[in-house]
């Protein structure tokens, strides 16, 4: 199943994504600019074999709902989103309205 739902800040609306799998279930939460995303996200593959790519993205690890992808602190961010001054222990609420 996918489910797909607006998030609504002062500073704009993002977009949460649901996808339940087989004994996983993605998250992400992502506007016109960058993402945040569940543990599935591979920071480093971003920032190595994509880094032309210039992907604005953070991981946050061990959420399981889309509230908790946007109240936990990130794990890791790209290289990328540490130039726009998101930072790794960032909220991931607070790196979606950096992203706005």
């Amino acid at each position: 199943m996918v489910e797909v739902v607006p998030v609504h800040f002062p500073e704009g609306t993002a977009i949460a994504v649901t996808v339940r799998l087989p004994k996983t279930t993605l998250l992400a939460v992502t506007t016109d600019h960058g993402y945040i995303m569940c543990g599935a996200l591979d920071v480093g593959l971003l920032n190595e074999k994509l880094a032309s790519r210039q992907i604005l993205a953070g991981r946050a690890v061990g959420v399981k709902t889309i509230q908790e992808l946007l109240d936990a602190p990130l794990e890791s961010v790209t290289t990328t989103a540490e130039e726009k001054g998101i930072t790794a222990g960032m909220i991931g609420r607070e790196a979606v309205i950096k992203m706005l």
